[in-house]
């Protein structure tokens, strides 16, 4: 691979995390990311009324004892296991 490749690449995956604001950026720590993640997750079961039913029908509960349940997680903080992952 050249270095014109190389920096082909990168110029791209910093036009993309630019674009993005979910896909993060160079200086994204894994916990971070995984956070995003979760709450991009959680906003996605929220909003897809039929996943919504599905998860009820699974969960035996009501459609928006669910959807409440996501949003609630949405705004909980996620705490690391250890010190170790907020470093990583």
């Amino acid at each position: 691979m050249s270095t014109f490749d190389r920096f082909n690449i990168h110029a791209q995956l910093e036009h993309l995390q630019s674009k993005y604001q979910g896909s993060g950026h160079s200086d994204t720590t894994r916990w971070e990311w995984l956070t995003s993640i979760h709450r991009d997750t959680l906003a996605s079961h929220a909003g897809h009324y039929s996943r919504l039913a599905y998860f009820a029908i699974v969960e035996n509960e009501s459609i928006a004892k669910i959807r409440y349940r996501c949003l609630q997680n949405m705004s909980l903080p996620i705490v690391p296991k250890s010190k170790k992952e907020l470093k990583q």
